[in-house]
């Protein structure tokens, strides 16, 4: 019997698994959309810096106002909640979000996600 070993790199790039390659492209895309209803909205400037401060594929999402941060931690009372408001990420993931997207990124990669 014959054993060959690939690379980890090799494996990672076959399966489009590396930093900006279609599956981390994937997580930072739908991140943004499954956060956008969840983000305190005024005016859509905080909606708005999320897409334009956020390069798909490198793995971060950047919401880059002023105010960002203190949305983010402080609560308040948010026009559109209890849908709006403070910790939009953590609360996209506990309602769905979380396994959605694994399961989107390991069809993706050529899995199946847990």
């Amino acid at each position: 019997m014959k054993f060959t070993m690939q690379s980890t790199n090799a494996l990672l790039r076959k399966r489009s698994l590396n930093k900006g390659q279609n599956v981390q492209m994937f997580i930072d895309s739908e991140v943004l959309r499954r956060c956008s209803p969840m983000v305190p909205f005024r005016d859509g400037f905080l909606l708005r810096s999320g897409v334009e401060n956020t390069k798909l594929g490198q793995g971060k999402v950047t919401y880059r106002t002023p105010y960002a941060r203190k949305w983010y931690y402080t609560p308040a009372n948010f026009t559109g909640a209890p849908m709006r408001g403070n910790f939009w990420f953590e609360r996209m993931k506990r309602n769905g979000g979380k396994e959605a997207i694994l399961r989107g990124a390991a069809k993706i990669a050529g899995g199946k996600a847990k």
